[in-house]
């Protein structure tokens, strides 16, 4: 077996590193003429509205005559988020969505995790007014030190709990074996609410609970109907802890070589495109709920008081160790 995971590692590296390879051909070879090859990698079905955004993305900038776009979703060049985040970060020519606790864990920007955090940003309009203020330019600063620009914020469902048995108050997730976020932010949920956080790859949770390995996930609906959840998890919590978002970052020196009038399209186009997508996501949530139902899933609508209620200690306690006044600055800044 651990020849197998180094042999995948390997090849999945020598693949990546090929991709970037060919892109620099394009990009140094050709002069002035030469397309800007960028690959939107992700992990979700090409069926969410996530991978459909990055898809029309891709096309958008293909039209254009100046880039050489490609879309790799499923998990086809890596079922780890952090793994694609840490590639670009060296240079790669990918666009990767991430989200703002996976940002905040990987490059150790503790107040980032505010944006994600359980029951505080609840209505996703406050994702459009993101880009323009002062803290989130902060944040942006600390990642391109690091060598990742934050490109935009989109809207990505809410996630709630999926299981193999019911679950209706936050009593009956206790001693629950439940794949989730494998950072503070999913470790911190899983404190408060009484579950084991397991923080396995997407493509392993399936298999994970139809062998009962795992109890069930927290996701949002349409990466979990699109991945058949139905299929081993006959509930749903709809506990909407997190606000999930689609955080969109490339490596900051893919960037800073485009010529500026191909970087401001891109940057404008990826911007433009979160934001319709936000839109259709949001749109689209309670036509999956409805598909989940008709595969047989009882939807139970839990006390969001109660979890939140739970969730309350967090932030008493400071465990994702936020910034004094943290809460309010953002709201303040984002007028709500």
């Amino acid at each position: 077996m651990v020849k197998l995971a180094v042999s995948a590692a390997l090849g999945m590296t020598l693949l990546v590193g090929s991709v970037f390879a060919r892109g620099n051909q394009q990009q140094g070879g050709g002069g002035a003429q030469a397309k800007i090859k960028v690959i939107f990698a992700g992990t979700e079905t090409a069926t969410t509205g996530q991978s459909r955004m990055m898809q029309e993305v891709a096309d958008k900038l293909n039209a254009t005559g100046r880039f050489d776009a490609d879309v790799q979703v499923n998990g086809a060049l890596s079922g780890d988020t952090d793994n694609l985040v840490t590639q670009a970060k060296t240079g790669v020519p990918l666009v990767v969505p991430s989200d703002p606790g996976r940002l905040a864990s990987q490059f150790n920007i503790p107040d980032l995790n505010i944006l994600m955090a359980p029951y505080v940003l609840t209505d996703m309009a406050a994702l459009q007014k993101l880009p323009d203020i002062a803290i989130f330019k902060e944040w942006q600063a600390q990642l391109e030190a690091q060598g990742i620009t934050f490109v935009a914020d989109m809207y990505n469902g809410f996630r709630s709990f999926y299981t193999a048995t019911p679950v209706n108050t936050v009593q009956d997730l206790s001693g629950l074996r439940i794949r989730g976020f494998g950072n503070n932010i999913g470790n911190a949920l899983a404190k408060y609410l009484g579950f084991a956080n397991i923080g396995i790859s997407w493509g392993e949770v399936l298999p994970g609970i139809q062998q009962k390995t795992l109890d069930g996930c927290e996701v949002q609906v349409a990466t979990a109907y699109g991945s058949a959840i139905y299929e081993v998890t006959k509930y749903l919590a709809l506990t909407k802890h997190y606000m999930l978002q689609s955080s969109f970052v490339c490596s900051t020196k893919l960037l800073n070589d485009m010529p500026e009038a191909d970087k401001a399209v891109f940057l404008d186009t990826i911007r433009q495109t979160a934001q319709k997508y936000s839109q259709i996501i949001a749109d689209e949530e309670s036509r999956y709920y409805q598909q989940m139902q008709d595969q047989g899933v009882t939807i139970t609508e839990v006390s969001l008081e109660e979890f939140g209620d739970a969730i309350a200690p967090l932030y008493t306690n400071n465990d994702l160790g936020f910034s004094d006044g943290l809460k309010d600055r953002l709201f303040s800044e984002l007028g709500l």
